[in-house]
């Protein structure tokens, strides 16, 4: 599997290779397009449509549930490429009833006259010749979005259906496919058309291709949607769900862009000053886009984005936003006298406590690194960014010196809560071992020195530890008992954090270190699974954990390496019968026994915690990889995620206290 993996990745850059490598595609990206230039001479080709049936993974990175919803943005980001080129203002996404996707962008339409090299008309190109588009040279785009840069042509491959309606020069042009080849040769329909002009593409994404699934998330897509609305301010993405009884529509337009943006990240938390600062300017034709605002929170949100890409991993504009901003606050402490000569400076950590920022940059030729191609290596992106965002935060600093101090004092404050942590993480490690790795003593590790199967149960208190270490597999699954309820790191300084044994003997099992020390590739468990009780003190445990996970081991998460395990709620044993039947929830438990016979006596039990399981029972229903249930966690939308960690963990008291009076009706069966 990694081999082969390997060789998809090697095929991906020899891919990337012809985009990015060939001179003429890059001076031709600097063009400016212009209405009356847009024709099929530049819809250029680059590469046939072959093998993308066969090796999907290939083109949109995986054919699973993300796969899907990425055949979706390959559509929209030509509508947001005739946006970003001035002639788009309104973009839908549609969930038809069968669940197919129509995207509809009233930008001038894609070419239908016919394309020089292929002797084809422009728009079948576009759908059945990979790397075909105005995007890849000819002239069409100055800056275009999109991770892969597929687009049209991979989504008609991996369809079982798709048709497309072009709206030029008041016709309407049709054409059709089936999986990938042509079906219905381009015409024009004898119909008025639904808008005055752009691009109505519809497909049906192909079960042989999407085995996992072919049904959409509308909370997916519309995240995605929000994000794309405030990227590129003054566009209007709509998106609407017919699936439903009564279909639901929402749309989102933001002229602030990204300033509103940071605001909405924002609206729950205390900021420092009400409004973001804001940083857009053009040089070399890299457009950078900057807002910052700082809270009262002591974690900070920074967000970087190219060409509409999250770049997750960050890139040469995010080091240059970060390198602006702490000379920035550094220079302005030292003139202010807030730093005295000959002290230490801040660090960027310092700086970036309490911060939510957005960076977003567009550029005419985005050269991207790593494995998910979402690390900008641009180094001209570096520098534009730098300058611009200097120049106007040091001006917005000397304008508002009242704000400037705060955002000082709480750097200060933040540089001696770090080197309050760091002399509590040396005193740490001396205490427990962390540098020379010696493992807590409670911990039943498992014989297997391979993390690859090696599973680490969390289990809560020492009776279920004493069961779970009794019912486990040796080879593989290692036992870590606590005791109580963690701290909640949610609102606790590092020095804190480290100082409670529990957290300890967790970083030291795991292997990894923790924080900025984190390293995922020395994970002693690929498998970390939370075991707790099946109560509110269990659930709270449980919340507990995953925060400690989110904040301060989150490449775990992001890894898919932690799981919910899910005991169940009830055994019913049936006469002498030894045998047990389990359930999760009354409604199951209530269910079965209105289907036994009558002259049956059940003999039902109720797990209240773990430890009221036999070794056996447990190890059959929660911890045997044949017969238990585990829910992984999978922080797929992170906006959402760190909206609610903050809410229920945060220390900011009014919204948990708003969300449990709103919610507290549909807690049912509350054991107190």
């Amino acid at each position: 599997m990694a081999e082969n993996n390997e060789n998809i990745d090697q095929e991906l850059e020899s891919v990337d290779d012809i985009i990015t490598d060939d001179e003429e595609i890059r001076h031709a990206s600097t063009v400016d397009a212009k209405a009356g230039d847009y024709n099929a001479d530049q819809i250029q080709v680059l590469e046939g449509l072959e093998a993308v049936r066969k090796r999907p993974g290939m083109y949109i990175g995986t054919t699973t549930a993300q796969g899907l919803h990425h055949l979706v943005w390959e559509i929209v980001d030509n509508g947001i490429d005739e946006a970003l080129a001035g002639f788009a203002s309104h973009i839908t996404v549609t969930i038809e009833k069968d669940n197919s996707i129509t995207v509809t962008d009233d930008g001038r339409g894609i070419p239908v006259d016919i394309q020089t090299k292929t002797g084809k008309p422009a728009l079948e190109t576009v759908f059945t010749v990979l790397h075909a588009g105005g995007k890849f040279g000819g002239g069409g785009y100055k800056v275009s979005g999109g991770l892969h840069g597929v687009g049209a042509s991979v989504v008609n491959a991996l369809s079982t259906d798709l048709d497309v309606k072009v709206v030029r020069d008041n016709k309407v042009y049709y054409m059709d496919f089936k999986v990938g080849r042509v079906h219905t040769t381009m015409r024009t329909l004898d119909e008025e058309p639904t808008i005055e002009r752009g691009t109505i593409v519809h497909f049906k994404p192909d079960t042989d291709i999407f085995r996992e699934t072919t049904t959409y998330n509308y909370k997916t897509l519309l995240t995605r949607v929000r994000e794309l609305a405030f990227l590129n301010k003054g566009l209007r993405i709509s998106i609407a769900d017919k699936r439903l009884e009564e279909p639901i529509k929402e749309s989102f337009h933001f002229e602030g862009g990204i300033k509103e943006y940071v605001q909405y990240l924002n609206e729950d938390k205390q900021v420092i000053f009400p409004e973001p600062v804001y940083v857009e300017g053009e040089e070399n034709g890299i457009v950078v886009e900057a807002a910052l605002q700082y809270t009262t929170d002591i974690k900070d949100s920074l967000r970087t984005f190219a060409n509409n890409i999250n770049t997750y991993e960050g890139g040469t504009h995010e080091t240059g936003f970060k390198t602006a901003l702490t000379r920035v606050i550094n220079d302005y402490a030292r003139k202010s006298g807030q730093i005295k000569d000959g002290a230490e400076s801040l660090t960027g950590e310092d700086v970036r406590e309490g911060m939510t920022a957005i960076v977003s940059i567009k550029h005419p030729d985005p050269q991207f690194e790593g494995q998910t191609k979402t690390k900008l290596g641009n180094s001209d992106a570096r520098q534009a960014t730098d300058r611009m965002f200097s120049e106007t935060f040091s001006r917005f600093m000397m304008e508002n010196p009242n704000v400037a101090k705060q955002i000082v004092e709480k750097g200060v404050l933040a540089q001696k809560a770090r080197l309050a942590a760091k002399r509590a993480r040396e005193m740490t490690r001396k205490q427990s071992g962390l540098e020379i790795g010696n493992l807590p003593g409670k911990l039943a590790d498992n014989t297997s020195n391979d993390p690859a199967i090696s599973e680490l149960f969390i289990v809560e208190g020492d009776s279920a530890g004493g069961s779970a270490k009794q019912g486990r597999n040796r080879v593989t699954q290692a036992i870590l008992p606590i005791r109580g309820k963690i701290l909640n790191v949610g609102k606790a300084s590092l020095e804190r954090v480290l100082a409670n044994e529990e957290i300890r003997s967790l970083f030291t099992a795991m292997g990894t270190g923790f924080g900025d020390d984190f390293n995922v590739e020395k994970a002693n468990y690929h498998k970390v699974i939370i075991m707790t009780d099946a109560d509110v003190d269990g659930a709270h445990i449980r919340t507990l954990l995953l925060t400690l996970f989110y904040r301060y081991m989150r490449p775990l998460v992001d890894a898919g390496y932690i799981y919910i395990a899910q005991p169940p709620l009830y055994g019913v044993a049936l006469g002498n019968n030894k045998s047990m039947t389990y359930l999760d929830s009354d409604e199951e438990l209530e269910s079965y026994l209105s289907q036994l016979p009558s002259n049956v006596k059940p003999k039902v039990q109720r797990y209240k915690g773990l430890g009221e399981m036999d070794y056996d029972q447990l190890a059959d229903t929660t911890m045997d990889a044949q017969n238990r249930r585990l829910l992984r966690v999978d922080p797929a939308d992170a906006e959402e995620a760190e909206a609610v960690i903050d809410m229920l963990m945060g220390g900011d008291v009014p919204p948990r206290r708003k969300f449990i009076e709103d919610n507290a009706v549909f807690v049912e069966n509350l054991d107190i």
